[in-house]
């Protein structure tokens, strides 16, 4: 027998099929839903904010790449993550602030790690860290869909948010979208489109949002609060379906991705209920410090080698 006829790799054994490059794309594609209710609530302006964050993001992984002498190869990985920072962007931001995010994001919070699959935190969420904490004002500005140049209005998780219609027409305005907030956030409808598109591939693990999204929901229960306003207040389905489940930056085993979706969960409604330190969000630091959870939830929750016996 040939010795060609045996293949010795390291795990994972199983291969579906399933590239990198393939898995980013159809990520990319999801993304297209929510990009899509963007673009059609706030404008052409969105078509910008996009455009600077991938194009300087991929510049920025290509010189990265070059400095350090490391081959550049166009894995999807990078326009992923840009485009998810955009989405999570007002739609009236400066656009030199978008791209000093981006090259943030990709430069430090990803490649300082060694790149793809190395990164501490998700690159995405790294750079809306940095525009916050440097550039407040813009990043809390914010404008009803439709009117881009109008005055800014408060966000429905806002102190300042007012609604003048009944309840089922505010949830009804936060699952279409019109409403104000982040580019890639507002239009529950198409996230839902996006994400059922990646769990009907498989390209995400519907534990990790159902974790996620439910522990919001029992606890602002709990607590007396209005939960269906929670869960579709924000950015909290977006991030549920598309960043914490980030491949790199979030628990490898089952039990471990439920974990991370508590964690997650807990933190964000506790962040809310308390305004903590003037973020009514709370999405974008719990997601933050359950990355930097990840591998202690790797070290101690492990799978069962097959066959063993205790």
């Amino acid at each position: 027998m040939s010795t060609n006829d045996f293949l010795s790799s390291s795990a994972p054994y199983i291969w579906k099929g399933l590239s990198v490059n393939r898995i980013m794309y159809m990520v990319l594609g999801a993304l297209l839903f929510p990009t899509a209710a963007g673009i059609f609530f706030f404008g052409p302006i969105v078509l910008l904010v996009i455009a600077v964050s991938i194009a300087t993001g991929v510049l920025t992984e290509y010189v990265v790449k070059k400095i350090r002498k490391k081959p550049f190869v166009m894995d999807g990985s990078t326009p992923v993550a840009t485009l998810i920072f955009a989405l999570i962007l007002p739609p009236t931001i400066p656009l030199w602030i978008v791209a000093l995010g981006s090259i943030f994001a990709i430069a430090v919070v990803k490649e300082a790690f060694e790149g793809i699959g190395l990164n501490v935190f998700n690159p995405a969420l790294g750079g809306r860290v940095l525009v916050h904490a440097s550039f407040c004002e813009p990043l809390t500005t914010w404008v009803l869909p439709r009117h881009v140049d109008a005055v800014s209005v408060a966000t429905p998780l806002a102190e300042g948010f007012v609604w003048q219609n009944g309840l089922f027409d505010l949830y009804r305005a936060l699952f279409l979208g019109n409403i104000g907030g982040s580019i890639g956030e507002t239009s529950k409808l198409f996230i839902l489109l996006g994400a059922a598109l990646l769990l009907a591939f498989r390209i995400i693990d519907w534990r990790t949002p159902l974790a996620y999204i439910g522990s919001v929901a029992i606890i602002a229960f709990a607590f007396g609060q209005d939960w269906v306003f929670h869960v579709l207040s924000g950015g909290l389905m977006f991030a549920a379906f598309f960043i914490a489940t980030d491949y790199v930056t979030a628990p490898i085993t089952r039990r471990g991705r439920i974990i991370f979706g508590l964690g997650a969960g807990i933190l964000t409604i506790l962040f809310r209920m308390t305004d903590f330190k003037g973020l009514p969000e709370g999405i974008m630091i719990a997601l933050l410090t359950m990355n930097a959870l990840t591998p202690i939830i790797d070290k101690y929750i492990k799978v069962k080698p097959y066959g063993l016996k205790r």
